[in-house]
């Protein structure tokens, strides 16, 4: 399985906002300090806030933060949302398959089961778990020290 570059984004922006803990921060200096683009992370920071997972303000000292608490947040949570359209393979697709295979394969199944143990394990991991390490990832991240 292979997570969209959207989920790895949105994921990133969760890292930075919890490494920051309650402070307002960019998308730019967000973008900045991941070498990323500004326009992908304003997507990704538009679906997090219609998500319910940060906030954010406009204007002169405007920015983005965590709506939520780091313990708060479930990665597994995040990746569905992230992830919804996203198919593993094309018998999942809920507008039917072109294989001409799928009434009798097993690997539907199988593949299912798979992506569910995925998930599980996902939903029992916090942001909160992820940023443990938060002084070895302040020091990587620029912009985020205390």
């Amino acid at each position: 399985m292979r997570l969209t570059t959207f989920s790895d984004y949105t994921l990133r922006v969760l890292i930075y906002l919890a490494v920051q803990e309650h402070s307002v921060t960019t998308i730019a200096g967000i973008a900045e300090a991941y070498g990323i683009s500004k326009n992908h992370l304003m997507k990704v920071v538009h679906q997090l806030a219609g998500d319910g997972y940060v906030e954010t303000t406009r204007g002169k000292g405007g920015g983005v933060r965590l709506k939520q608490a780091p313990e708060a947040i479930s990665i597994g949570a995040v990746l569905r949302r992230t992830e919804a359209d996203s198919v593993l393979v094309e018998c999942f697709r809920p507008q039917g398959s072109e294989c001409r295979i799928e009434t009798a394969c097993m690997l539907r199944g199988i593949f299912h089961q798979a992506e569910e143990a995925f998930y599980g394990v996902l939903d029992d991991i916090t942001l909160a778990q992820v940023v443990e390490n938060r002084a070895r990832l302040q020091a990587l991240l620029p912009g985020t020290a205390d």
